[in-house]
Formats: C-alpha cells, structure tokens, sequence
C-alpha cells in the first residue's frame, strides 16, 4: 500500500508504550494502524483487480477461518496473531504491507486523510452503538467526548436515536462539542459534581466510558438509571473499580466491555463517514516531522479529535 495518511491518537501511544505487546524481538517497529492508501502492489494469491484500490487497514491480525472470524468477529479470532504497528509495521511510513485480509476497500468518495478516523475512531462507536444496545430515546453520556474516539461516539449514538451528552474536562474540547457539533455537554473536570439533565432524572440508560479512570468508571455505574449499561473500552493497566453484585443485581445493571469491531463494521464505518452521516473531527494534520507535536497534546489531552500524519505526496 502507498500511504496517503494515517491517524494518531491515543492507541498509538499505548502501543509505543507497550501496553498492547512488549516483545523485545519485534523492535524496532514502525507504529501507525488507522492508515490509508492506495494498493500499489499485490502477492501471490491476491487478485490484481485490487491494484488501485483505496484501503485502510483492519487492526487485528486475525486468520479470517476461525468460528468467530466467519461469523464477522474479526476482534475475537482464535488464532490472534497480533496489531498492525505492533506486530508488523504500521503507517507512520510511505509503504505498507498487509495481509490481503487486511486490507478493507474504501468507498472511493471519500477523502483519504478524513477516512483515516474511519478504522478505529468510527468503527469502534459503531461495535459499541451495538453492545450497548442504543435505541431511539435513550439517554446517552459519553465520557472523554471530546477525543478521537468520543468526538465520533457521540455523532454515532446520535445516529441510533440516542439523547446524546458528552462529558469532558477540556475546555476547548467542550465549545467544539456544543459549538461545531451540536451536542448538549458537560465539565467533567470534576466528577464528584457532575449533574446529568434534570429532565434526565440525573440518570442515563448507557454511559460508554472512554476515559478509564478509576474515579470515571464509578461514576459511570453510579450514573446509570435501572436496566442500564455501562460499556468500557479502555484497557489500561491497574486501573479497578470496586463493583458489587448486589448493586448489579438490583438495579439491573449491566458493565460491558467492547473490544475494537468486527469488519463489518468497519465497512459501516467507511459508509457512513462517505454519505455524511458522521463528520470527521481531526483536530491536527501534520507531516511525519511533526507526529511527536500531536503525541504531546494527546499526552496532554489536548487534541480535539483525531490527528492525522499526511504524506507529502498524499
């Protein structure tokens, strides 16, 4: 693949750090998965119609035989072998190679350095949209709205009906949310005295917390109304909350975790971003030079959105 761009966010810092696989026998390694380009080049086995094709890369090395890879849950395959920029070299460069598999076609219409949130920034909401069971009315809080991944979780619960609000302790972060996208927000810089709506009740239906801080993961369970789910995505080490089974049990209460999506939906993902449905939010755009600038505002959690890294010739 000839790279256009790739996206940056806060995955690619827990990779660089280790936290998604620290063997010392795959340094040194080029990190980058949300990438996107053109197909330049084909192996034995892959069909030359793909020459041309504009594609970004599904994230998990999967074997696309296994019985949860047939039934489209990539994300769950019994012969795992890893992350692209983990496992393989990612998209901080201007070549890539994937398995075939892995490279998932783009609807040509859409702009490659705006398709870059499409593999893990939309996709991911769209896998979460699901687990969560959203529907037309409920009340929904996205905690770290204002991120790579919140800023397109709060568009796509919106999507399936939801009454969206988006929490974040960000300033800047939270005009963008009111102003460029429309939602009702809230300054969770704080937690201890965060209020949901009052016409909400000061509960919600779902919470899908992107955070993953132990203080943001109890208010999140404490936040949900009867019959609520609480959907975690983050899988940060050392970081628990005490949950107990009579507070499950009688409030009906359910935590659920979600794990990236299943190709399909990343395929959705890529529709909805070409017929307008989501926006995407890239709150910088750099060459490679400047990918260290991006990783400190992401450090200091003061990216808007998702950045994106474009290539010169891009």
């Amino acid at each position: 693949m000839h790279v256009q761009a790739c996206g940056i966010g806060r995955t690619v810092l827990n990779c660089i750090r280790g936290d998604l696989g620290a063997e010392p026998g795959n340094l040194p390694r080029v990190p980058g998965h949300e990438v996107v380009g053109t197909v330049v080049d084909c192996g034995a086995g892959v069909s030359r119609s793909r020459l041309g094709e504009l594609v970004t890369a599904y994230f998990y090395l999967h074997c696309d035989r296994c019985g949860p890879c047939v039934r489209g849950a990539q994300s769950r395959c019994e012969n795992f072998s890893g992350y692209v920029g983990v496992d393989r070299d990612g998209g901080y460069a201007e070549l890539v190679a994937l398995p075939s598999r892995n490279a998932i076609a783009l609807p040509g219409s859409v702009d490659p350095v705006e398709a870059t949130v499409v593999p893990d920034a939309v996709a991911t909401p769209v896998h979460v949209a699901r687990r969560a069971g959203i529907q037309p009315g409920q009340r929904v809080a996205v905690v770290a709205a204002g991120g790579g991944v919140g800023a397109h979780m709060v568009q796509v619960a919106r999507l399936y009906g939801g009454r969206v609000v988006g929490l974040e302790a960000n300033e800047q972060k939270l005009r963008y949310l009111e102003s460029e996208l429309g939602f009702d927000v809230m300054d969770s810089s704080d937690f201890a005295s965060v209020r949901l709506p009052r016409a909400w009740h000061d509960k919600a239906d779902v919470v899908v917390d992107l955070l993953g801080s132990t203080t943001s993961l109890r208010w999140s369970l404490d936040a949900l109304d009867t019959g609520g789910r609480l959907v975690t995505v983050t899988t940060f080490r050392d970081v628990d909350t005490v949950v107990s089974s009579r507070e499950l049990v009688l409030g009906e209460k359910a935590m659920i975790g979600s794990r990236y999506c299943g190709k399909g939906e990343l395929l959705q993902a890529g529709a909805l971003l070409a017929r307008g449905d989501v926006r995407a939010v890239i709150g910088r755009r750099v060459s490679l030079d400047g990918v260290e600038e991006v990783h400190d505002l992401l450090r200091r959690g003061e990216l808007v959105g998702r950045g994106a890294v474009v290539m010169a010739d891009g």
